[in-house]
């Protein structure tokens, strides 16, 4: 696949809201669609999700989360909307300038009309958290857990205790059952649940599981391996209680506590971020605070339901694609400015063709050179004279002015390109 040097929308991730926004944006008439990934294929986390309970908003289907993910990466396809994987986006501009690097392209530099920000969210680590202990092996976060399981086929240990009880964390405590592992504990240091109550009673009452709310990580214990985890009831203040501490062994310690929105390329764009849910500050139509910027997914905040994290992508994919038409068509109306023989600069720079239909078009502009003699300044399309205006001299000092008249409308529409040239009489 040949990439295009400018596309009508680029969308950044290929998870579910961006996959969305791309096959929205196609249908709603953008011409020219891209969808970089920095993974392998598309589906973003849909495809380590084997469990089901995905569709059944959009579909009315209870699908595994690859089914799921299968469905628009076939209809990606029908559209031949192009696709870059395993590609990492390095910066993003305000200006919609996307700059990317793969094996298959090397560095590339993009522009696009409109830009689609679905690049989902991270996982909280222990670092992030400030869990103390030791730093043994044995220490993951659910969905990298999810990831060696579901897809890679390794079992990262055989007797759990998981921290947090989000969505990944529980049915990751089901899913390890199924391996014939051993889940000993969940503990949370809310005093609530944080995931869906579903997955509480699907993931672990259903298998006996015990919840611990009030309750975290003292510390970790062990050298090569983790070999047990402290664990101990906290106050209203999240203060541990002394006395309440228990030694729970195990080999393995899973993290479920929290995600974050990938808005590293959203702060380069220049994009305001929201401090509560450290997405972007969005509109109704999903468009950050960056003209022709927008975002739509777990890269503006965490969604319970992947059904909803489509809906907000096919709502930012044709609202992306209405914005990349109207610009598409305002740039094909507009027609740039061009210093000419001893002009030093024209402004505006930009002239949009349809404003002579309103009324004639003042030019400014200073030369380049003093000509103490009668002078022509005139509007050039090529060789073709659009208008001109005697002056009995220019100097640098003195500013020039002409106007476009409204005669000259249709000169106007033929051109590409238009050069002011200061030339004697």
């Amino acid at each position: 696949m040949m990439l295009k040097e400018k596309y009508d929308v680029i969308v950044i991730g290929a998870g579910p809201a961006g996959l969305a926004a791309a096959i929205e944006a196609k249908k709603t008439g953008a011409q020219e669609v891209l969808v970089i990934e920095r993974a392998q294929e598309l589906g973003g986390i849909l495809q380590q999700c084997i469990h089901n309970g995905f569709g059944l908003q959009i579909f009315k289907k209870d699908l595994p989360g690859p089914a799921y993910a299968q469905r628009f990466i076939d209809e990606l396809a029908g559209l031949h909307i192009d696709t870059l994987l395993d590609a990492m986006v390095l910066n993003v501009t305000s200006e919609r300038r996307v700059y990317a690097t793969s094996r298959w392209s090397g560095f590339v530099e993009l522009d696009t009309r409109a830009l689609v920000l679905a690049m989902g969210c991270r996982e909280r680590t222990r670092a992030q958290i400030a869990l103390p202990g030791t730093r043994p092996a044995g220490v993951y976060t659910a969905g990298t857990a999810q990831r060696f399981v579901n897809i890679e086929g390794f079992m990262p240990g055989k007797r759990f205790v998981i921290l947090g009880s989000g969505d990944i964390g529980m049915i990751m405590a089901r899913r390890l059952t199924f391996e014939g592992a051993k889940v000993e504990r969940v503990l949370e240091i809310m005093p609530f649940l944080t995931g869906l109550t579903r997955n509480y009673v699907q993931c672990l009452l259903d298998y006996d599981i015990p919840l611990q709310l009030h309750h975290t990580v003292k510390r970790i214990i062990g050298n090569d391996r983790v070999e047990a985890i402290e664990s101990v009831q906290i106050d209203e203040q999240r203060q541990p209680i002394p006395g309440t501490e228990e030694t729970i062994p195990c080999d393995t310690l899973l993290l479920s506590v929290g995600l974050i929105p990938e808005n590293e390329l959203s702060r380069k764009a220049g994009v305001s971020l929201d401090p509560v849910t450290a997405g972007p500050f969005v509109d109704e139509k999903m468009q950050t605070s960056v003209p022709g910027i927008f975002a739509a997914g777990n890269v503006v905040h965490v969604y319970d339901l992947v059904d909803w994290v489509t809906q907000a992508g096919l709502l930012c994919g044709r609202n992306a694609a209405q914005y990349a038409i109207a610009e598409r068509k305002h740039h094909g109306r507009r027609v740039k400015m061009k210093a000419g023989d001893n002009v030093r600069y024209v402004v505006p720079h930009v002239l949009d063709k349809e404003s002579l239909a309103e009324s004639a078009q003042l030019l400014q502009m200073r030369v380049t050179l003093p000509i103490e003699e009668p002078v022509w300044v005139e509007v050039m399309n090529g060789e073709e004279r659009v208008t001109r205006k005697a002056e009995l001299y220019v100097r640098p000092g003195e500013m020039v002015n002409i106007d476009i008249p409204q005669s000259a409308y249709d000169a106007v529409q033929r051109a590409s390109e238009l050069s002011v040239r200061v030339v004697r009489r």
